[in-house]
This record gives C-alpha cells, structure tokens and sequence, in this order.
C-alpha cells in the first residue's frame, strides 16, 4: 500500500485533489487544523485524518510515520503579518521537512507559489523559467523562496527529493484576465503531482505550476522534464473573462505586467480578509 501524506489536506486544493489521487494500492493522509470533508469519489477506506498544525515538528513527525511521500499544502494561502508568516508557512515548512527527516520519508513535493517570484517582469519576453532566483511580491511570497530555500538544504545535506511547485491558479476556473496565462486546471494539478511523485531520483526541482495556457508566461520544460505533459488551456475561458473584464492588455495592465500581478501593491505583511 502507497500512503500520501497530504498536509492543508481539509482546503481548497486539497478538495481538488484528493478524488483525483484516490486509486486502489494507495492510501491518502490528510493532515489540517480541522477534519477534511468527504469529496466525491473519494472513499472513506482509502483516507486517513491527522487533526495538527504544520507548525508542530512532534506531530508532523508522527503523521510522517510509514509514509511514501509528503503532498505539502498546508499553511497560509494569503499576505498576513509577518509573524503569522513565518510561523506557519516557513518554520511550518521546515517542520514539514524536518519531520519528513525523522521519519524516514525521502520525498517530499512543496507547494511554492508564483508570488515567491511575484515582481518578475514579463511584458515583452518570452517564457519566465522555472528555476528562477526568488523575487517576493509579499510576506507571503517571502515565506515560499524560505520554503523552496529549505527545500534545497534537505535536498543538499540529506540527499532527500524535493520539487517546489511555483502554483499559478489552482482552481476549476481562473477568476480574471491573470488566470488565462497562469491557471493550474484541477486536472492538469493532479497530473503535475503524479510526475512529482513518480519522477526517478529528482533530487531538488522548481517547476511551474501552470496549464498548458496559449498565453502562458512561464516554462513548461521543467516540469516537460520530469515527466509532467499538461492537457488544459484556460482559453477556453476567454470569452467569457472578456464579457466580464474586457480585452486583456498584458504590454500595459500593472496587474498583468509581472508575474504576481496585484499583489505586487497589496499592503504588505497585512492580514488580508478577502
């Protein structure tokens, strides 16, 4: 039996997820602050749930315990203080990997985000590749270069496997002009995280978390490399997001100029509620 430990495991992504990993032989271990809700197609018999908070190393490590893989979701998926930051999303990441460490579990998939590389331009240029230096748009994108940061010491000094996923917008559909080059479709979400967990010693890796969007502007090839071919393309939601929005202006719209968009003008390290 394969056994996923998948921390954030009661949130949004997760509910994305899970109906799309569940298979017979592996078995899913879901790991939040709340017990997750039943998803569709996902049987009782083939979950797990681990009631803890990514941010406490004992009981990460016990719910690392007989584990293939760790699937990391969990923490704050929004700009907060700093000191709410760096608890959960960077020692929370370290306590996923430390914990991981203990236990014996050799591979581990982070999930990073596009806003770790927020201000990077990408009016007028080609593909933004994956491996990029960080360049936060926010406390929270701060926190994910932490977290990709400590993903590549484990890698280095423990000779664990670590794949940061840099998430554009993982969701059924992209709420703005901005998701028509950066949406992760649900499916094309759970075809990266097989690859992740079934690529050959990958050793440390950033890779886009994006679709294969007509007007992308990240690098598939990363993710090409290790054996992630996604099928999805957000046009097919242009004409809709046009009705809504209007025509797009990548040369001249601040929110579509860099890779974070909006969020290179939020307030920073303010909680943010919506």
């Amino acid at each position: 039996m394969q056994r996923i430990l998948i921390t954030g495991g009661a949130g949004k992504v997760a509910a994305l997820l899970r109906a799309r990993l569940a298979r017979p032989g592996r078995a899913l271990r879901l790991l939040d602050v709340r017990t997750a809700a039943p998803v569709e197609h996902a049987g009782q018999e083939e979950e797990e749930v681990v009631v803890a908070s990514v941010d406490d190393l004992e009981a990460m490590t016990l719910a690392c315990k007989d584990v293939d893989a760790v699937v990391h979701l969990g923490g704050l998926a929004k700009e907060d203080t700093v000191e709410n930051v760096l608890r959960v999303n960077a020692y929370g990441t370290f306590c996923v990997l430390e914990g991981a460490r203990l236990a014996g579990v050799r591979r581990v998939v982070l999930a990073s985000s596009n806003h770790a590389v927020g201000f990077e331009e990408v009016a007028g240029r080609t593909e933004v590749p994956a491996d990029i230096p960080g360049r936060p748009d926010t406390m929270y994108g701060w926190s994910k270069v932490a977290g990709e940061a400590a993903g590549r010491l484990y890698a280095d000094r423990f000779g664990m496997h670590v794949l940061c996923l840099r998430i554009g917008l993982w969701v059924a559909v992209p709420p703005g002009l901005r998701g028509l080059a950066m949406w992760l479709s649900p499916d094309d979400g759970a075809r990266l995280v097989e690859a992740c967990l079934s690529a050959p010693d990958p050793g440390f890796r950033l890779v886009w978390g994006i679709s294969r969007n007509t007007r992308r502007w990240c690098s598939l090839a990363e993710g090409e490399a290790i054996g992630y071919f996604p099928q999805d393309d957000a046009e097919r939601f242009l004409d809709d997001l046009v009705a809504r929005h209007g025509a797009p202006d990548f040369a001249h719209d601040p929110a579509l100029r860099r890779v974070g968009g909006p969020w290179c003008e939020i307030p920073l390290g303010q909680r943010c509620v919506t």
